[in-house]
């Protein structure tokens, strides 16, 4: 009998599985350590069934303030991702009843990987950023035990070489092991900066890496000949057979395990040569490296392995026939509205995130609603629905557009999301323009000493600051970056935009606040980071 009872957890299911609950418990499938109940069989793995019914009304997560959502927007981790496989959620339960050596359970991965995709070797990881980390740590020190405990102080070998193209906010798996990053922009260049100091080549797939002088292929082909290792970030793709970025010369690439694959969310998986993926793992939790924080636990690597498996048994035609349909069926639903278009996009040959789309288009003057207004009205309903690429806003940009991706999408969301949105679009409210503050601008010309109040500390920036009527322009000096201000004030409020330039993850800025005399103070949104309060004085 499962130990799940209509969608949860039982007690006591578990304790008879355990045996602690039979007096001939020295005859039942319990681990001697902690009572820790294991499959024993053909007949327990079959009670050993996880059930599940689904409600979006009332579900573990209502039940501590959360509102899930119809997924119509893809595998983004702010929205967790995807919905993982049942044959990953089964091996992550039964995995859960066992006891193992990791060392010995990743060998043994380590072989099926490889078996199973064609490469050397493979590893689990907890998501692909970590297996950016951990291979540039691997580059870095091997397995060399005093490198690996120096880390990240002292290095043998202190610099990774990214092109300019792939610079990205996942580098951040890069950068955190403390080396200087060396962008380049051609080959001459990369070739020049080659050194006895460079660990790693790091690489994102995309369309900018795929042909030409500064592909992934042209710059294995360099890189090979100094003996550099070079890996891949093809966090999103699908891992076809073979490897086409191991065939093009790299050493390693990274994938996520919870995207296209439906792994665990928080697992993903590094291919390529066997000793830097056996080096990776080194690393790694469990050992007593750098990358100890980076543990994947044994119920994740095995349910990765279970999705490895199930990607080339998968009917991939038969899924992307279904999500076409999918998309379809939207604009079937929404192409009769008035003023609305609706553009079903096929699944592109590019292995990330390849899946049908669908882009509705309107002028939110004549429908009266905008994108970004539409987008409110799909979070706040009921159920939650979640789209992408919102676009439309009072009263300066009323074309409007959004946006639906279909393969995270379950069986019977086409509808759910194709009435929602003739609803909201054949009747679309009252939605007025914001007030504009009328009256003399607001004089803003000069320097400002600025603080930032963050939800814990605070920093200390500059704007200097140029004004022509209502426009406003400037320099927008930070801690640590430094960047350049447009914005505008009305009356006595002031908008001013910055997009600080970091390394592979520019920060946008989105200042507002009120002016009051050599004062202003308002809120700072960060996107992603969220908002902060702050406040100036004119220096």
């Amino acid at each position: 009998m499962s130990s799940l009872t209509n969608g949860k957890w039982s007690r006591r299911e578990i304790l008879k599985q355990s045996g602690i609950l039979s007096a001939l418990g020295a005859t039942s499938a319990v681990s001697p350590i902690v009572g820790c109940a294991r499959p024993a069989g053909d007949q327990a793995a079959a009670a050993n069934t996880l059930v599940h019914h689904h409600d979006m009304g009332d579900n573990l997560f209502t039940r501590i303030g959360v509102r899930p959502m119809v997924n119509g927007r893809g595998t983004y981790t702010i929205i967790s991702g995807s919905c993982s496989l049942p044959e990953v959620k089964q091996a992550m339960y039964d995995a859960s009843f066992y006891f193992v050596h990791l060392d010995e359970m990743m060998n043994g991965i380590g072989a099926q990987l490889a078996e199973l995709t064609g490469a050397e070797w493979g590893i689990t990881t907890t998501g692909c950023a970590a297996a950016i980390c951990l291979a540039t740590i691997a580059c870095i020190a091997g397995t060399d035990i005093e490198q690996c405990q120096a880390l990240p102080y002292t290095k043998k070998k202190d610099q990774v070489i990214i092109p300019k193209h792939s610079r990205n906010p996942y580098d951040i798996g890069v950068r955190m092991c403390g080396v200087e990053i060396v962008e380049v922009d051609s080959p001459e260049e990369f070739r020049a900066k080659l050194s006895d100091r460079t660990a790693m080549v790091y690489i994102l797939s995309g369309p900018q890496s795929t042909s030409g002088p500064m592909s992934i292929s042209a710059l294995c082909k360099i890189a090979n000949e100094k003996n550099v290792p070079v890996f891949v970030d093809a966090a999103a793709e699908e891992p076809v057979k073979p490897n086409i970025h191991i065939a093009a010369g790299a050493s390693l690439v990274g994938y996520s395990g919870g995207k296209c694959m439906r792994g665990p969310q928080s697992s993903g998986m590094m291919l390529g040569k066997k000793d830097l993926c056996q080096a990776a793992f080194y690393q790694a939790s469990p050992h007593h490296c750098y990358g100890r924080a980076l543990k994947c636990s044994k119920e994740e690597a095995m349910g990765l392995l279970a999705a490895v498996r199930q990607w080339y048994k998968r009917d991939h035609a038969a899924e992307q026939a279904q999500w076409l349909g999918w998309m379809q069926h939207i604009a079937d639903k929404v192409k009769g509205i008035p003023n609305v278009t609706a553009q079903v996009i096929p699944a592109q040959e590019d292995l990330s995130n390849r899946c049908a789309t669908l882009k509705i288009t309107w002028d939110a003057s004549k429908v009266g609603i905008t994108g970004t207004e539409v987008n409110a009205r799909l979070d706040e309903g009921n159920p939650r629905i979640a789209l992408i690429g919102a676009q439309g806003r009072r009263p300066d940009m009323m074309q409007s557009s959004i946006g639906v991706t279909s393969y995270m999408m379950q069986a019977g969301d086409e509808k759910t999301i194709a009435d929602a949105l003739y609803e909201i679009l054949t009747h679309p409210g009252s939605h007025p323009n914001p007030p504009v503050p009328t009256g003399t601008p607001a004089s803003v010309k000069g320097t400002w000493a600025v603080t930032i109040h963050y939800l814990r500390g605070t920093g200390e920036q500059k704007f200097v600051l140029k004004q022509n009527g209502n426009e406003v322009t400037g320099e927008h000096h930070g801690e640590i970056y430094n960047a350049t201000f447009k914005g505008a004030v009305h009356g006595d409020q002031i908008e001013l935009h910055s997009v600080m330039p970091v390394g592979g993850n520019p920060l946008h800025c989105n200042f507002k606040g009120t002016v009051t005399g050599g004062n202003i103070s308002g809120t700072v949104n960060m996107g992603e980071y969220g908002d902060a309060q702050w406040s100036a004085v004119r220096a």
